[in-house]
């Protein structure tokens, strides 16, 4: 891996715990902060927008409608000057897919339930072309016990959800191939990720066993790391944020390591592309709390209903 720390500019400090980076076409870039249960948007004159946000707001999209799709994992607790969290926090209910207008600000639920299933803590989510999205339900951790996760095919009217996959281990970032042929996702816990080829709108092929859920293994790392959220680039390679190592890890759809870009903080959450010509890369710092920005060595791929 190399060593050598890239340059890049600090957008945003003093955040807590944030995720969810999302370029918008004006130039401005979201991002969730799960633990201060808001959303910042940053714009490239310095100033701030602040958006409250109920339970613990993590992934962010843009939809057909031009509102943000956010994965609310329900809230957490924390303990006192530490950055992670510790577990449901007292007054969660469980997970939802919310939906934020951003010219109002308002803020509604529209998925808390998966027929008679709690969603249990959202996490990360990406649309088609059709204005459908899938998601990752992360599952939530008790201090003895865990709640399984889960991958979800839903609509933006608050009409239609499908359960994909279940149970998954701990499903965390979500991306879609350049073709739109294929999800990939990435597992925290076991550092692996998978690919699930799409047959219809909701619906994957699966493997037979001993693929634990149906899921194509594509790259699975070697040492110690955890794996968050991801950003796809335009030549379909896939780059997904690490925690314990920190870094920006890319390997190509057959699964072969590409190169890690170290990034100077241990929780390394999320990436997305923007710019003019999407090479700009914004990475989300967890430990320390900030929002970086550095020029990626390609573009990033262009996501459905990001420029409308």
């Amino acid at each position: 891996m190399n060593t050598e720390l890239p340059e890049f500019k600090v957008l945003a400090t003093d955040m807590g715990f944030p995720e969810g980076p999302l370029a918008l076409p004006d130039g401005s870039v979201l991002v969730t902060e799960i633990r201060n249960q808001r959303i910042q948007r940053i714009y490239p004159d310095g100033r701030v927008d602040m958006i409250a946000c109920s339970g613990g707001p993590n992934g962010l999209a843009r939809g057909p409608d031009g509102a943000i799709y956010i994965c609310n994992n329900g809230g957490s607790w924390y303990l006192p000057n530490h950055f992670a969290s510790m577990g449901p926090a007292a007054d969660y209910e469980g997970g939802s897919i919310d939906r934020l207008d951003l010219a109002t600000g308002v803020i509604k639920k529209l998925y808390t339930h998966c027929g008679e299933h709690k969603l249990s803590a959202p996490n990360d989510l990406v649309f088609d072309t059709l204005g459908g999205f899938y998601f990752t339900d992360f599952g939530k951790k008790y201090d003895r016990t865990r709640a399984h996760g889960g991958i979800y095919y839903a609509s933006i009217d608050g009409k239609s959800i499908t359960e994909m996959v279940y149970p998954i281990s701990a499903p965390n970032g979500i991306g879609m191939s350049p073709d739109g042929k294929v999800i990939y996702i990435a597992e925290t816990e076991t550092a692996r990720i998978w690919a699930f080829d799409i047959v219809a709108p909701g619906k994957v092929a699966k493997q037979p066993a001993p693929s634990p859920h149906g899921g194509r293994l594509v790259y699975e790392f070697t040492h110690y790391d955890r794996l968050d959220s991801m950003g796809i680039d335009g030549e379909g390679n896939i780059c997904v944020a690490t925690l314990v190592t920190g870094t920006i890890t890319v390997v190509t759809p057959a699964g072969k390591f590409v190169r890690a870009v170290p990034i100077p903080d241990g929780y390394v959450t999320n990436i997305c592309f923007g710019g003019a010509d999407l090479m700009t890369a914004y990475i989300t710092v967890s430990s320390t709390g900030k929002l970086v920005s550095m020029k990626w060595d390609r573009p990033g791929l262009k996501l459905n209903f990001s420029a409308q």
